[in-house]
């Protein structure tokens, strides 16, 4: 694939499957050039043949839920200021009804056991802060006064007068008479407005200086449970709890299911039919913080109060990839599990675990209907299909993907080799069609606590096509591999990861007799970035390097990012020599290999100060360097940045390799 076909990316959402099993409705969306923006809309697709169409036809419609009857569909779409809002529609078609109209926006929300209400979370922010004033700009708004370590966020900004809080509401009368917008009047006093509701009216059930997520009605509909964290010192630590709200109560007190001295930290909540509740958490240890290579694990709740039953290993199982969710079955529960560069579909009961959906596949989501069992994932030519779990077995149904395929997918090589220390290391090798040697790009993810997987991957893709070799694994410090193995870089980063990355890099090429071991380049962004800048400035075989939004500077990084009172302590320690030792900055003055340094201004979790010191001593040094920001982007530029932006990315990042690592397809003007 080149560049522009990012427009080919299709990526479903979680699929929402009616109750009779005989079709499932998923959100596709895809980086439009045109439109500069991720578009997409909901399509309903048979669980039989695949056959599919498109059932809504807004800009960027998303979060498919059905009722419990598989009567009403649900969805998120942008009202007309741009916020994101619940409506709702008949499911056999008609136009969408607006179910809620809040200023700050919907995060999250959740449908009723009897298919009446729904509970979602919004931003409430304080007057006069982020245009909830009109007239009020962002330079005229009053000073914000920072006690507390969360007060930033990647893709927001700062948290100071926003609060996410937990509200129900009924669903509108989808036959009831449309809003119709109130003409002016002649005789209308200035300054009136239209004051017609838009959507019904929601009940807040929470208040307070907390936030609030993951909302999910309990068995009987009578309450909400949500996550929050309302303990002293949770500024200071990583930890929340379970609570839940009468469902009728303005502003009431909430009521604990499990407390944030159980020491986790929870991301999802789901109630069973027998009055318990199971959990997806992290165990966070006894500093409240310890989330170093921590798996996400399930638990179970027997009642309100009880002690938390660890369901799944944490050492060895993680079902911790972003987007992982719960369903609660009749004999167990289904969840996610990150494996190996893949992500399973995995059916638990108290007896075990056993393997719904597997192979090459990366579940994105997952819902059950009568007699089926649905999971969207990717694959390694597809963004995202429809996948079905039924009396014929495994069935990928659907073909979004086939526009990428088209335009050209190559298969990489699945290697696991041998380390210097007697471990091995596990990856892929992409390898560029035509007479070889090919030059070599070593590509390194983020996270650290993170892998790289088997769906497809448009950064590698993009540059196998214009005539490179991809090498890409998993070191120590990528998930999906166990406890130990993401742990070991603990207070030891640029140690072993750096070894592991080498040493694939050099086996790859042993293996692979079209690698040219003279013709190196290398790239990482975010935890990718600091490594890349750590190899460079202790192995000079490289003839370039690309050093992407990237945790540079230890010290700088606590206080300026969203995560800095708490990451660089956790994985650098808080010791100033030791910081500094496993700093890239501190051996910026080591780098000879030509770097360009990419960042975006908007970039809360690695800020671009990061960058822009790290260029400037490579400048001062004499290093050949340039910096490249995008301005009105954050740290999710390569993912869900503006499209256009992202294609310029690629631009850049093929004249720098055209510039040091030239090929037949990629030679520069």
């Amino acid at each position: 694939m080149r560049a522009d076909d990012i427009e080919r990316l299709v990526s479903l959402s979680r699929p929402a499957v009616h109750p009779s099993g005989e079709y499932a409705v998923v959100a596709a969306s895809r980086p439009s050039l045109r439109a500069n923006r991720n578009v997409g809309q909901l399509w309903r697709v048979s669980l039989r043949d695949g056959a599919r169409r498109r059932i809504t036809g807004g800009v960027a419609d998303r979060s498919p839920r059905l009722t419990p009857d598989g009567g009403t569909l649900l969805l998120v779409r942008d009202d007309d200021a741009g916020k994101p809002q619940v409506w709702a529609m008949r499911v056999d078609g008609g136009e969408p009804v607006q179910a809620t109209a809040q200023p700050g926006g919907v995060l999250e929300y959740a449908v009723s056991p009897d298919g009446t209400r729904i509970a979602f979370t919004a931003a409430v922010l304080e007057p006069g802060r982020y245009g909830s004033v009109e007239g009020v700009s962002a330079a005229q708004e009053p000073a914000r006064l920072i006690t507390r370590n969360r007060n930033l966020a990647n893709g927001t900004g700062s948290l100071i007068g926003r609060r996410s809080h937990l509200f129900v509401a009924p669903l509108p009368d989808l036959d009831g008479e449309p809003r119709y917008e109130r003409a002016a009047h002649p005789h209308d006093e200035p300054g009136r407005i239209d004051d017609a509701p838009h959507a019904p009216e929601a009940i807040r059930l929470s208040h307070g200086e907390f936030d609030h997520s993951a909302p999910a009605f309990s068995a009987d509909g009578e309450r909400v449970l949500c996550i929050t964290a309302r303990h002293d010192t949770r500024d200071d630590d990583l930890l929340n709890a379970v609570v839940e709200f009468d469902a009728g109560v303005a502003e009431g007190e909430p009521h604990t299911i499990l407390s944030s001295r159980a020491g986790l930290s929870v991301a999802e909540v789901q109630p069973t039919p027998d009055g318990g509740f199971v959990l997806l958490a992290q165990q966070m240890g006894e500093s409240g913080r310890d989330f170093v290579g921590r798996s996400t694990q399930l638990f179970v709740l027997e009642h309100p109060g009880a002690h938390p039953e660890e369901v799944t290993e944490g050492d060895t199982v993680d079902l911790g990839e972003p987007g992982s969710h719960a369903t609660v079955v009749e004999d167990g529960v289904l969840v996610q599990q990150r494996r190996r560069g893949r992500v399973l579909l995995v059916h638990v009961t108290g007896g075990g675990s056993k393997e719904l959906i597997g192979g090459d596949v990366e579940v994105i989501g997952h819902g059950v209907g009568d007699g089926v069992t649905v999971a969207t994932v990717a694959t390694p030519t597809s963004a995202g299909e429809v996948a079905v779990l039924d009396d014929r077995g495994v069935t990928v149904l659907t073909d979004f993907g086939a526009p990428l395929a088209e335009a050209g997918v190559a298969a990489p090589v699945e290697h696991e080799f041998p380390t210097r220390d007697g471990g091995t290391v596990h990856g892929w090798v992409w390898v560029p069609e035509g007479e070889g040697p090919h030059p070599v790009l070593l590509n390194i993810h983020g996270g650290p606590f993170a892998q790289y997987g088997v769906g497809v991957f448009d950064e590698a893709q993009v540059a196998v096509d214009a005539g490179y070799a991809v090498v890409q694994c998993n070191p120590r410090g990528s998930a999906g591999y166990g406890r130990e193995h993401g742990i070991a870089i603990r207070q030891a980063m640029g140690t072993v990861d750096m070894a592991d990355a080498l040493d694939f890099l050099d086996a790859s090429i042993d293996a692979h007799s079209e690698l040219d071991r003279e013709r190196l380049g290398i790239m990482g962004g975010s935890y990718g970035g600091y490594l890349t800048a750590w190899t460079i400035a202790h192995d000079h075989r490289f003839a370039a390097a690309i050093v992407e939004r990237g945790f540079l500077d230890p010290e700088s990084f606590a206080g300026t990012s969203d995560i800095g009172w708490f990451f660089g302590g956790e994985y650098t320690g808080t010791d100033p020599d030791a910081m500094r030792a496993q700093s890239p900055m501190a051996r910026v003055g080591d780098v000879r290999t030509p770097t360009l340094v990419v960042h975006s201004e908007q970039d809360w979790r690695c800020p671009p100060e990061q960058a822009q010191r790290y260029w400037a001593a490579l400048k001062r040094n004499g290093v050949e360097t340039a910096l490249l920001l995008f301005p009105g982007e954050n740290h999710e530029l390569t993912r869900s940045g503006q499209p256009r932006h992202r294609v310029e990315r690629f631009e850049h990042v093929l004249r720098w390799w055209a510039k040091h690592l030239p090929t037949q397809r990629n030679h520069g003007q």
